[in-house]
């Protein structure tokens, strides 16, 4: 069995968390052993699940203070261990983690990018840190993954292109709970919006990528246009508050709603919302565009989106520069397209993926296996 232990944030509703959860649940378990070292010791919104598939979650704390986080790291890896990969999804901090991970000993050892976030103008101290992290991920790590082009610049070196250590692998999703029937009348009434609404959906953390404040301008644009409009907003995060305050300020709360985080996003897509918008700072992929093709719903995108997320039906891309009022045109036009959405190819599930993702576990761990034979044949010389 090939043990995998993943470095996360922590297990709650978000793109890269839901889709190595999805993977958890296709890939073979009697093969593959995954378990979780988390940075923080609060119960995350997917934990159980995992227990249940046969994950461990093993809090380890103190990363802000790297001495003291190294100590817990090496400490997971004696007592939980031995691992043959680790596998982590920290972005920058997987210089650290890489480095720990070669010396806990463990012979496979890989970055995962999600994001495309660069910080071209961060202060001295961060740029150093930043620049360290990556020469360290680089120098470390067996394996390096991207989900896009876009989120392979943010982390790997300028030519990755040329190496066979770095490669793309786009997320993929459970495609089943699309195929379920769903009773739109009762999502929306659940929901307190009227069967007639016509419905702007977003799915996203309340974090600054997500741009939630265009958001709300496009929304006012949209109430303005057509008063029946609504904007659903599902997810959670550090910023919420503050987009409820402005929705309060712009006279929007009738026709904003917000969920929180939902574990019924394909039911809500579905039977909730006429069109998906995504006017995102900078984006690694986005599972939620993703789940929005396979809803069948026309998607207006900002073009900070990666275009490998665009794999079917009625997608229209607008530069961010573009005015609310523009975007709400764009949005109002958008709706006459659902129809004609076909859905996403079967390339794009989860089972799909966690094939893909095994191949390249057997692959870091067969060079691994080789390079140890030789540097052995090299010491016998």
């Amino acid at each position: 069995m090939i043990r995998v232990l993943h470095v996360l944030g922590g297990l709650n509703r978000g793109g890269a968390e839901t889709w190595l959860v999805q993977v958890m649940r296709s890939i073979d378990r009697s093969q593959y052993q995954f378990d979780f070292l988390v940075h923080s010791s609060e119960e995350g919104a997917y934990d159980n699940e995992v227990r249940e598939l046969g994950g461990r979650i093993l809090p380890c704390l103190g990363y802000r203070n790297p001495m003291l986080y190294a100590r817990n790291f090496l400490r997971v890896l004696r007592t939980h261990g031995p691992f043959d990969v680790v596998h982590s999804h920290v972005h920058h901090f997987s210089g650290l983690v890489m480095l720990l991970a070669k010396l806990g000993g463990v012979p496979c050892r890989i970055i995962h990018s999600h994001t495309a976030h660069v910080e071209p103008r961060a202060p001295l101290a961060r740029s150093m840190y930043l620049r360290l992290m990556k020469q360290m991920a680089w120098k470390f790590s067996t394996c390096g993954i991207a989900v896009s082009s876009k989120a392979a610049g943010s982390l790997f070196p300028p030519a990755w292109q040329r190496d066979g250590k770095w490669t793309l692998l786009p997320i993929g999703i459970d495609l089943e709970p699309f195929s379920r029937p769903v009773d739109a009348e009762s999502i929306r009434a659940s929901l307190g919006i009227p069967s007639d609404a016509f419905v702007v959906g977003h799915v996203g953390r309340f974090v600054e990528a997500k741009n939630h404040r265009f958001l709300i301008r496009v929304a006012a644009e949209l109430v303005a246009a057509e008063p029946k409009s609504v904007l659903l907003l599902v997810g959670d995060g550090p910023l919420r508050p503050e987009i409820e305050e402005l929705v309060l300020k712009n006279g929007l709360t009738r026709h904003v709603v917000f969920t929180g985080n939902r574990a019924d996003v394909p039911a809500l897509m579905m039977g909730a919302m006429d069109v998906f918008v995504l006017p995102s700072l900078y984006e690694g992929f986005s599972l939620a565009v993703l789940e929005a093709q396979a809803a069948g719903l026309p998607v207006v995108a900002s073009a900070e989106v990666p275009a490998d997320v665009f794999v079917g039906g009625s997608v229209a891309v607008l530069p961010l520069a573009e005015s609310p009022a523009k975007w709400s045109e764009v949005v109002r036009q958008a709706c006459g397209n659902r129809e004609s959405n076909p859905g996403v190819p079967e390339k794009c599930s989860a089972a799909n993926c966690a094939a893909s993702l095994a191949a390249i576990y057997s692959s870091v761990i067969s060079r691994a296996g080789r390079t140890a034979i030789t540097a052995g044949t090299r010491e016998a010389r």
